[in-house]
């Protein structure tokens, strides 16, 4: 809210009145729960607070308050006001998704030079009453303009797509996963924490005493899930890849074992998972105060790709944002600037898969380039660069040059802007779940996540 200037005692008549109105919204309760302390399950989205089996997202009773002092502090009487005492009534609670005005009236300038002034919160739309009341202030001293007040940013670090996903995954049946070597605790962790969810149904394929081990570690029971004895990781790899040929499995999942070592079974001519298309990593990342989830490929796979193989990272990450249920993904292929240049190969890549796209050799997304980094994120910098694109500004899918610019842009959205990254590698007859060491169990069990719902959007496609 910019505040303009405020009124003194002598500018102020009875009858004056202000308001404000606000949404509120399920970040601002995080953030009013941080700020007060006030952790009441109840006034928390991610929470059945009050045990009716249903999350509440009820705004403390301090919130709406809060907006009678917003009105106070910014225009009437404004800058510089302060509250001698409060006495309000509360009526009904505003939840998370209610629009809401506050209105205050000076109803008397007493003698002392304080006002007493009327207050009231109502609900946008239906009028309802939330709370009402009398507030006494002492107005400023001192007559003030501003052009603004500058309040830092704060964004609330939850990660409520990835949350979404994981509700999108639970109601689907089982994935059968074979994971393979789950030989310390980290690795099985993952798998273990996605079966709690009724995301995967694990099979365990390694050395049934290092597994063991680790479920001793986590203080798990495995009692009850299937272990194959492998000797080897070799064989474990090939193993797991059997089973998704038999049709026992119905993705993989890696454990404490190099992923070359996954890959080279995949990629077996005999019996393997190849599907004509190159395979590709993608993160699928949730940045905290982001709209949207963004996905960032290839990191991890393809260190550097021709234009044949980008085109094919292209579509395997169209085909994956596809299930998790983006309609129609917006692709920025990244480079260092928006405009082709000769000199920089990247620039010229990102010029001819946009043409491809639009010529329909990859399909299912809306692809353009080159775009550097800002404009392919941010619509205001699009607009700066006078880039008009139905994807500047917007891009769902961030295709990277190489291997270490995607790499770069992954760990700097996760260690500098506290995003959560899932990462599966696509573009084999099964979706491969690819876990870190210093994966979360957010990141580990978003992985899984994102692997059902790709197996399961691909049911009957993806073998053929």
């Amino acid at each position: 809210m910019k505040i303009q200037e405020n009124r003194t005692y002598e500018q102020i008549e009875v009858g004056d009145e202000a308001q404000v109105t606000r949404l509120c919204t399920v970040d601002d309760l995080y953030a009013f729960a941080s700020a007060s302390g006030d952790h009441n399950p109840l006034h928390l989205a991610a929470y059945d607070g009050d045990g009716d089996g249903h999350p509440e997202a009820v705004a403390p009773a301090l919130w709406p308050a809060g907006l009678i002092a917003a009105v106070l502090g910014n225009i009437l009487p404004g800058a510089g006001t302060q509250t001698r005492w409060a006495n309000l009534s509360f009526h009904i609670p505003v939840v998370a998704g209610d629009e809401v005005t506050a209105f205050v009236t000076v109803i008397e300038k007493r003698e002392d030079g304080d006002l007493l002034c009327a207050t009231e919160v109502r609900r946008v739309g239906d009028n309802a009453l939330i709370l009402n009341g009398e507030v006494q202030v002492t107005p400023p001293a001192k007559h003030l303009t501003f052009d603004s007040v500058e309040v830092p940013g704060l964004v609330v670090q939850r990660h409520r797509h990835f949350d979404a996903l994981i509700a999108k995954a639970e109601p689907l049946d089982p994935m059968p996963t074979a994971v393979v070597a789950p030989e310390e605790p980290n690795s099985l962790g993952g798998a273990l924490l996605a079966l709690t969810k009724n995301i995967i149904t694990p099979i365990l394929l390694g050395d049934p005493e290092k597994i063991a081990a680790a479920a001793a570690e986590l203080e798990a029971d495995i009692s009850g899930i299937e272990i194959i004895d492998v000797p080897s990781h070799e064989m474990a790899a090939h193993r797991a890849v059997d089973l998704v040929v038999e049709g026992k499995a119905q993705s993989l999942m890696k454990g404490h074992l190099h992923t070359d070592v996954l890959l080279h079974a995949v990629l077996r001519r005999d019996k393997g998972l190849r599907t004509g298309r190159r395979l590709s990593h993608v993160f699928v990342m949730d940045v905290p105060g982001f709209s949207r989830p963004i996905m960032v490929t290839d990191a991890a796979v393809n260190i550097a790709p021709d234009l044949e193989a980008k085109a094919d990272i292209v579509q395997n990450a169209i085909h994956l944002a596809q299930s998790i249920g983006i309609e129609t993904p917006k692709v920025g292929v990244l480079s260092a600037v928006e405009t082709i240049n000769p000199h920089m190969p990247s620039s010229v890549d990102a010029a001819l898969l946009s043409k491809m796209a639009e010529r329909g050799q990859i399909t299912g997304g809306l692809v353009d380039g080159p775009l550097a980094m800002d404009n392919a994120v941010d619509l205001n910098a699009a607009r700066t660069k006078g880039i008009t694109s139905k994807v500047a500004g917007s891009a769902d899918i961030l295709v990277a040059p190489n291997i270490e610019a995607g790499n770069m842009v992954a760990k700097q959205l996760t260690y500098i802007s506290h995003a959560e990254a899932a990462g599966i590698v696509v573009g084999a007859a099964a979706p491969i779940i690819l876990t870190s060491r210093a994966d979360d169990d957010a990141s580990r069990l978003a992985s899984c996540a994102v692997a059902a719902l790709h197996a399961h959007a691909n049911k009957g496609k993806i073998h053929g």
